[in-house]
């Protein structure tokens, strides 16, 4: 043998390498590459979760912001059919008050008429009470007699 290499010598180093190398690929190599790629898929599941929940969460959020602005124009349509409801009720009761106020009056004008004309016959039965007592004094004084004798005659001589 030249160089002094014995073949046996060589494939007894091949086999403690290659069993060496086995030993190391699956005491070592094999567990820590199971091991890296259990975590990938974990942190790739766990992200894939993440962007799933945020694709939830923005979805629910644009439905709760649509949800929100109908609730702003429902809001917005019933302030504004109680406003127009309060208007209506509001004209209603002008409307009333004015028909009142209108029947008041009236009532007012009747009563004042009924008390002027009570007032102005009563005032006629003063005036006509005073007026004949006016007219009893003077036919009794003896003077107006006097007068009134001759006015008698005068117009009993007239009628003849």
């Amino acid at each position: 043998m030249p160089l002094n290499i014995d073949i046996q010598q060589i494939f007894l180093h091949l086999l403690n390498f290659v069993v060496l190398f086995a030993i190391l690929y699956f005491l070592l190599y094999k567990p820590v590459r199971d091991f890296m790629h259990k975590r990938a898929e974990y942190y790739q599941d766990l992200d894939q979760k993440t962007k799933e929940n945020f694709a939830r969460s923005e979805s629910a959020k644009s439905e709760y912001e649509e949800k929100l602005s109908a609730a702003d124009d429902e809001i917005m349509e019933l302030r504004e059919k109680a406003q127009a409801r309060m208007k209506e009720d509001r004209a209603k009761r002008l409307e009333q008050a004015q028909e009142e106020a209108n029947q008041i009056i009236e009532k007012a004008r009747v009563r004042a008429a009924a008390e002027h004309d009570q007032i102005i016959e009563s005032a006629q039965k003063e005036i006509t009470e005073i007026v004949s007592e006016a007219a009893e004094k003077i036919i009794q004084s003896p003077e107006v007699s006097d007068s009134y004798d001759q006015f008698l005659d005068t117009v009993e001589g007239e009628d003849a």
